[in-house]
């Protein structure tokens, strides 16, 4: 790794790190309101699936609208997971293994999904990951999951069916989902997963897998002449942005009492606004999906006093965020200024 891009990677931990401390800060001083207090998890898991997405669409160039499936797979898994061994394991350890079945299970779907779907591209391919986001929703919302002392129970129809004895636990209630899940997400345990998050996919992107990566990216055929496997490359990437969504919605299920697959989380809107987050950050452009994420995750939310301007002011500064990232005169302007910040701390 060369020492600009090191430097460039401890720009981005840094960021993240100063944001948590100066969060922690007005937390512990009084100076921040429960109602933001409340919103600092969502805004960090929505910036590890933005990296997730961001993997996908700006290293390996596929454009996927299907991220929210996968972090519907992690989010259900994890959840019955917990549910599973509420009584059973302390709550540290069950934590986190349910991470590693939130993220196992999604990375699992990543790679069956990735089989078929990565032979498409473009609009076709959006369309199909767009289709698999729904068919997992949907397929949730009717299953019905119980267990007794005789074992798991599960049926399409309704609960009744589920045949359990008196002594049975429901644990996926249909359209109802989970209720019950162990509120073990927190703003730390969040911002650990958004800097393992970060650290996996920063150091893949200046590996050789990532070169590799990023050369299928630009030129599949190319690629392929110079003796690079190309399906083997798109399925590593592929997978490992499913199982980073998927950790995104162990902290999403953690962090709720009552989990549902409904269209506000894991529908069709939720997939566009995690695509905005990207585009506005930069596509392929690790830091700006984090910066973007925070900024439009929080913006909305502290801007409800003004009911009025509220979507006014929001829309200006999505289209300032993206004059800024894409304009040619605020991208030349922007290499200029880390140039001189580079030559002077050189």
């Amino acid at each position: 790794m060369t020492k600009k891009k090191f430097k460039d990677q401890f720009i981005t931990y840094g960021i993240v790190i100063a944001l948590y401390l100066i969060m922690e800060i007005l937390m512990k001083t009084g100076n921040l309101s429960s109602h933001l207090k409340g919103l600092l998890v969502p805004m960090t898991y929505y910036a590890v699936i933005a990296v997730a997405l961001n993997l996908c669409v700006g290293i390996l160039g596929e454009l996927s609208i299907g991220h929210c499936g996968f972090m519907c797979i992690g989010a259900f898994a994890s959840a019955v997971f917990s549910k599973l061994t509420q009584n059973t394991l302390p709550a540290a350890p069950r934590f986190f293994l349910a991470f590693v079945v939130g993220i196992a299970f999604a990375a699992l779907f990543g790679f069956l999904i990735g089989i078929p779907v990565l032979r498409l591209k473009g609009d076709y391919l959006a369309i199909v990951t767009l289709a698999f986001g729904e068919i997992i929703k949907n397929v949730i919302n009717a299953i019905y999951f119980g267990v007794d002392s005789k074992g798991p129970h599960i049926s399409l129809n309704n609960v009744m069916d589920l045949g359990m004895e008196p002594d049975g636990q429901v644990i996926i209630n249909g359209a109802m989902g989970i209720t019950g899940t162990p509120r073990d997400a927190n703003f730390t345990i969040a911002i650990v997963v958004l800097l393992l998050s970060l650290f996996v996919v920063l150091n893949l992107m200046n590996s050789r897998d990532g070169r590799a990566i990023m050369a299928v990216r630009d030129n599949s055929i190319a690629a392929e002449s110079a003796g690079i496997n190309v399906t083997k490359y798109k399925m590593l990437a592929f997978t490992i942005s499913a199982a980073i969504a998927g950790a995104a919605g162990v902290l999403f299920s953690h962090n709720i009492t009552s989990l549902t697959a409904t269209s506000q989380y894991f529908g069709y809107n939720a997939s566009i606004m995690i695509l905005v987050y990207v585009v506005l950050g930069g596509i392929g452009n690790i830091r700006g999906s984090v910066i973007a994420a925070a900024i439009l995750y929080l913006l909305p939310e502290m801007l409800r006093g003004l009911n009025t301007y509220r979507m006014l002011i929001y829309s200006i500064v999505l289209i300032a965020m993206m004059l800024f990232n894409w304009a040619p005169a605020a991208i030349e302007w922007r290499e200029k200024v880390a140039h001189k910040f580079i030559k002077r701390n050189a």
